[in-house]
């Protein structure tokens, strides 16, 4: 979410200048330059390959975070918050709001001169005009239509993706990474008006890193801008990495096909190559949201396809994300000395992307008899971590630890923002850095030399174990006279809104933000998930 420095500064006299403007400009029609996922999913769905496996563009993209960005009850919860605490700037902050995750009815206002909507929508349940390419989310026809120009540049990031404007129906082209033939360019353009037209662009981690490269602008209560924090920055940590020149964001987050497979169910022409339209991410827990709360989210995703997204999500997490090692172990008087490794095997930080998101170890050792002995972070039935001073209270936070000797002392991999005051905060609007991000570095990150918005920020800086790829934590436990064999158990947790984000929004007494916390209070305990474990015996 960024907002123009310009536009939030004249934020007050745009909200009494916005309704003769609007008055005298053309109602935003997004049809003008899309179409929603039903022209598409009606070819691009039952698609089979030759084992039966079910690989339907259209029930794996309706099922994703993509799909349902519009929907999602923490983005709305959100986006209330921020227009609660800096109501000046209510329209500007809609429309940055929207640029990414309702980016065909913003796109449209932009281009009759106005600004993108969100609230209206909402309270209409999307059936206000244009509701259903607002509720489409990223659709097919946002990404499919996005031209090479600036990709990769700062001028992309933060939704700058280009949509050509100059084509009209049925010239308007839709992008793809495989070459058509005349026969089905013809049945194309007679079904959506589109010309399918080959362009590598389509599958080039710049295309991804346009909305998954945000910076967000902090306001002051006059809606002045007071400075900027990189808050989500995937596509940078990707740039930084090694994986730079081996994989992109698309191998990963769309896995190819093995088998050569039609793409569209009319006159298909079987393709290597294929990706399939999952987009794996880490959000499992807001997928199974969507799907407990189908009814009053307007989900339109089948009950056993958002199950098996949020199952795919889990697989991806727990076998391709991260791996933990008890390097060391030794008793040394009535202490258990161990050194715990942590790898990240993804290609960016780890958690990334939007900072509610949080990894932490947590370290058990049990005596002969079964009995807990020590423990540090536990997951908590609410969804809190134990011992950690976030949870517990909101303006305080657990530093980078390299060496844990006490049970109330948690290592936890994330990023904490502060405000001009350096007051913690998760208040996007209302932050200006990161006060700590130990975030997991992938391989080949130098934090040395890495830009300032993708810097390491706090005690692991200097930590020299906190390193490419890997973090090596030391825990030294008193276990007292406890009977042996020792079992010591580690677990790395991963929880995509952590605890703090959704008790934040408590005080903020709107419909949006009341019904997000009533979700995570009643889900708290599935809130967080181990991506790896390891377990060793001291005798």
């Amino acid at each position: 979410m960024r907002l123009n420095a310009q536009t939030a500064r004249c934020s007050v006299a745009l909200l009494v200048t916005l309704p003769y403007m609007l008055a005298s400009q053309t109602t935003p029609d997004p049809s003008r330059w899309f179409r929603t996922s039903d022209a598409c999913l009606a070819c691009h769905n039952s698609l089979t390959t030759a084992s039966g496996a079910d690989v339907s563009i259209g029930a794996d993209w309706r099922a994703s975070m993509m799909a349902n960005a519009a929907r999602d009850p923490y983005w709305q919860a959100a986006v209330r918050r921020e227009i609660i605490d800096h109501p000046t700037a209510r329209k500007a902050i809609e429309d940055t709001c929207s640029t990414c995750h309702m980016p065909m009815t913003r796109f449209a206002s932009r281009q009759s001169g106005s600004l993108g909507g969100i609230l209206a929508y909402f309270q209409s349940r999307f059936s206000a005009p244009n509701g259903r390419f607002a509720v489409d989310g990223v659709s097919c026809t946002t990404c499919h239509q996005i031209e090479a120009d600036k990709l990769g540049t700062p001028a992309s990031f933060t939704g700058g993706f280009v949509i050509d404007t100059t084509r009209r129906w049925p010239h308007r082209r839709i992008y793809g990474p495989f070459d058509v033939d005349t026969g089905r360019i013809t049945i194309m353009r007679s079904a959506t008006s589109f010309r399918p037209t080959q362009a590598p662009q389509i599958s080039s981690s710049a295309l991804c890193g346009t909305c998954h490269t945000l910076f967000t602008e902090a306001l002051n209560s006059r809606g002045d801008v007071v400075g900027q924090l990189p808050e989500q920055m995937p596509f940078r940590e990707w740039e930084h990495s090694s994986y730079r020149n081996v994989r992109s964001c698309q191998s990963c987050h769309m896995p190819v096909v093995g088998d050569s497979t039609a793409i569209t169910s009319v006159m298909g022409q079987p393709r290597g190559g294929f990706s399939r339209h999952v987009f794996r991410g880490g959000n499992f827990f807001v997928i199974r949201m969507l799907n407990r709360y189908r009814d009053e989210l307007n989900v339109e995703a089948l009950p056993q396809e958002l199950e098996a997204e949020a199952s795919r999500t889990i697989e991806h997490l727990q076998t391709l994300t991260a791996r933990v090692t008890l390097d060391t172990l030794a008793l040394v008087g009535r202490r258990v000395v161990a050194d715990v490794l942590v790898e990240n095997l993804a290609g960016h930080k780890l958690p990334t992307a939007y900072p509610s998101r949080r990894a932490w170890l947590d370290v058990e050792v049990h005596d002969a008899t079964g009995r807990t002995v020590f423990q540090s972070g536990a997951l908590r039935r609410d969804g809190s971590i134990e011992g950690n001073d976030n949870d517990i209270s909101p303006a305080r936070f657990e530093p980078h630890y390299e060496l844990i000797d006490r049970a109330d002392q948690v290592q936890i991999y994330e990023a904490i923002m502060v405000d001009p005051a350096d007051g913690v905060t998760t208040g996007l609007l209302s932050a200006v850095r990161f006060e700590k991000d130990n975030r997991l570095l992938p391989q080949g990150f130098d934090k040395n030399t890495a830009p300032a918005e993708i810097a390491v920020r706090g005690a692991a800086r200097t930590d020299t174990s906190f390193v490419a790829a890997r973090d090596r934590v030391r825990y030294s436990m008193d276990i007292g006279d406890a009977p042996r064999p020792l079992t010591v158990d580690v677990r790395l947790w991963y929880q995509p809104i952590g605890f703090r984000w959704a008790q934040n929004l408590v005080p903020y007494d709107a419909f949006e933000t009341r019904r997000f916390v009533s979700y995570f209070n009643a889900m708290a305990e599935s809130s967080a998930l181990v991506l790896a474990s390891a377990t060793a015996t001291l005798r």
